[in-house]
Protein backbone atom coordinates (compact mmCIF):
# COMPACT_ATOMS: atom_id res chain seq x y z
CA UNK A 1 0.00 0.00 0.00
CA UNK A 2 1.25 3.48 -0.86
CA UNK A 3 0.26 6.87 0.47
CA UNK A 4 -0.60 9.72 -1.88
CA UNK A 5 2.24 11.74 -0.37
CA UNK A 6 4.64 8.90 -1.31
CA UNK A 7 3.39 8.88 -4.91
CA UNK A 8 3.85 12.63 -5.31
CA UNK A 9 7.63 12.46 -4.87
CA UNK A 10 8.16 9.78 -7.54
CA UNK A 11 9.25 10.75 -11.03
CA UNK A 12 6.81 9.76 -13.80
CA UNK A 13 8.45 8.23 -16.89
CA UNK A 14 6.78 7.58 -20.26
CA UNK A 15 7.92 4.10 -21.37
CA UNK A 16 6.93 4.88 -24.97
CA UNK A 17 9.87 7.27 -25.39
CA UNK A 18 11.76 7.24 -22.06
CA UNK A 19 10.85 10.88 -21.36
CA UNK A 20 10.67 12.17 -17.79
CA UNK A 21 7.27 13.80 -17.33
CA UNK A 22 7.85 15.13 -13.82
CA UNK A 23 6.27 14.45 -10.46
CA UNK A 24 2.55 14.04 -9.80
CA UNK A 25 0.86 17.40 -9.37
CA UNK A 26 -2.61 16.12 -8.42
CA UNK A 27 -4.77 13.01 -8.38
CA UNK A 28 -8.26 12.62 -9.84
CA UNK A 29 -10.45 10.44 -7.60
CA UNK A 30 -13.72 8.79 -8.62
CA UNK A 31 -15.70 9.23 -5.39
CA UNK A 32 -18.55 6.96 -6.49
CA UNK A 33 -16.20 4.04 -7.22
CA UNK A 34 -13.75 4.92 -4.46
CA UNK A 35 -10.65 4.71 -6.67
CA UNK A 36 -8.05 6.84 -8.42
CA UNK A 37 -9.13 7.51 -12.01
CA UNK A 38 -6.10 9.54 -13.18
CA UNK A 39 -2.92 11.25 -12.14
CA UNK A 40 -2.28 14.83 -13.19
CA UNK A 41 1.18 16.05 -14.15
CA UNK A 42 2.46 19.54 -14.86
CA UNK A 43 2.22 20.30 -18.56
CA UNK A 44 5.10 21.29 -20.81
CA UNK A 45 6.84 24.34 -19.42
CA UNK A 46 6.09 27.41 -21.45
CA UNK A 47 6.42 31.07 -20.77
CA UNK A 48 3.45 32.48 -18.93
CA UNK A 49 0.30 31.83 -20.90
CA UNK A 50 -2.17 34.58 -21.68
CA UNK A 51 -4.44 33.80 -18.73
CA UNK A 52 -1.69 32.53 -16.42
CA UNK A 53 -3.12 28.99 -16.43
CA UNK A 54 -0.73 26.10 -16.53
CA UNK A 55 -1.41 23.22 -18.89
CA UNK A 56 -1.65 19.75 -17.42
CA UNK A 57 -1.12 16.20 -18.61
CA UNK A 58 -3.90 13.88 -17.43
CA UNK A 59 -2.79 10.24 -17.29
CA UNK A 60 -5.70 7.79 -16.97
CA UNK A 61 -5.13 5.07 -14.37
CA UNK A 62 -5.20 2.43 -17.13
CA UNK A 63 -2.04 3.99 -18.65
CA UNK A 64 -0.01 3.41 -15.46
CA UNK A 65 2.05 0.28 -16.05
CA UNK A 66 4.17 0.02 -12.89
CA UNK A 67 4.59 1.91 -9.63
CA UNK A 68 8.10 1.39 -8.33
CA UNK A 69 9.99 2.64 -5.30
CA UNK A 70 11.44 5.64 -7.17
CA UNK A 71 9.46 6.01 -10.39
CA UNK A 72 6.03 5.51 -11.91
CA UNK A 73 6.04 4.06 -15.43
CA UNK A 74 3.24 5.13 -17.77
CA UNK A 75 2.56 4.28 -21.41
CA UNK A 76 1.46 7.40 -23.25
CA UNK A 77 1.96 5.95 -26.72
CA UNK A 78 0.09 8.08 -29.24
CA UNK A 79 -0.15 11.18 -27.03
CA UNK A 80 1.43 14.02 -28.98
CA UNK A 81 0.98 17.09 -26.74
CA UNK A 82 3.82 16.38 -24.30
CA UNK A 83 6.01 19.31 -25.23
CA UNK A 84 9.75 19.36 -26.02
Amino acid sequence: MAKISDLRVREVINIADGRKLGPIKDIDIDLEQGRISAIILPGPSRLMSFFGREEEIVVPWEKIKKIGLDVILVDLRGVTELGP
